[in-house]
């Protein structure tokens, strides 16, 4: 099966200052993609073009097999883009907003269902100028896929949502996937990315810095504290390493860690003839690795 969608050398202009610079990525179809970065990195460029609502300035894009923009009309009808609040008529009802879009399908999921799953049903008489922060959100997820679509953008989905709308959008976003929808979200939430996402790309000053599965990005950090239980008052290795007894017994080992680090650091406890009864590693989050990029220099 082709992939949903196919970047290739992508480069975004805006005068002389180029915002994405020869970006290529691949997003297979039915998996959910989080494409990730600060603001300035390149993402809305990125996601306009693959949206249609703008030419590349180079390179190739690809979207179900289309060219978004030549193609627009074609391929319209088989997207979900979550619209920003500004795309939204604000006198509307939630309830009028929701049913107009699904009239533009031939085939619309049932607007009931969805105001009942997005717990919009109260608001359904609001108008959306009156609606909070995240229950816009929430209407503008619903109009997303309230078409059925092949292929779902969303941008920062669960922005503004509390904490239970959250974990319903999250298990909205987990069943596309069931049911062999892609999804392609931008998010600042680290752990959302990390919870939703099949392959992560993340971007820097309009270019690539790392990508792969959360497991992989991760795995590749490594290892960045060892919590160690022994017996108390063991002094201090001189060592890179930063080595704290946080409580009687209980030693933080902290730095960059490696199978062969842990095995010096374990081999030192056993040459103080301290017995180690517990060993605990804590593994580089998403966050971790997404914040050691992109707080790097912008050099290319």
């Amino acid at each position: 099966m082709d992939d949903a969608v196919v970047v290739d050398e992508l480069v975004v202009r805006y005068g002389g200052t180029t915002a994405v610079d020869k970006v290529s990525l691949t997003v297979p179809r039915g998996r959910v993609f989080a494409l990730l970065g600060s603001n300035g990195a390149g993402k809305t460029s990125l996601l306009q073009v693959c949206e249609g609502f703008r030419r590349a300035d180079g390179g190739r894009v690809r979207v179900l097999g289309l060219d978004p923009v030549d193609d627009h009309d074609a391929l319209m009808p088989r997207l979900g883009i979550m619209l920003q609040s500004g795309g939204v008529y604000p006198w509307a009802t939630a309830g009028e907003i929701l049913r107009l879009f699904a009239s533009f399908s031939a085939r619309p999921l049932s607007t009931e269902m969805l105001l009942d799953r997005l717990g919009l049903r109260k608001f359904e008489r609001t108008r959306f100028r009156r609606l909070s922060g995240g229950e816009q959100q929430r209407l503008c997820l619903a109009v997303a896929l309230v078409g059925r679509p092949e292929l779902v953008f969303l941008d920062e989905p669960t922005a503004g949502m509390d904490t239970e709308a959250r974990h319903t959008t999250w298990h909205l976003i987990e069943e596309l996937r069931a049911d062999g929808v892609t999804v392609l979200l931008t998010t600042h939430l680290l752990d959302e990315a990390e919870r939703l996402a099949d392959d992560v790309v993340i971007m820097r000053s309009g270019v690539v810095a790392a990508t792969g599965t959360p497991a992989e990005l991760t795995a590749a950090a490594g290892i960045d504290l060892l919590e160690v239980r022994a017996r108390p008052g063991l002094r201090m290795p001189n060592h890179e390493l930063k080595v704290t007894e946080t409580s009687p017994g209980e030693y933080s080992i902290a730095g960059a860690l490696d199978t062969t680090t842990i095995a010096e650091v374990l081999a030192w406890f056993a040459a103080e003839d301290a017995q180690v009864t517990a060993v605990n590693t804590r593994r580089r989050t998403l966050e971790d690795v997404y914040l050691a990029l992109t707080m790097q220099g912008t050099k290319r």
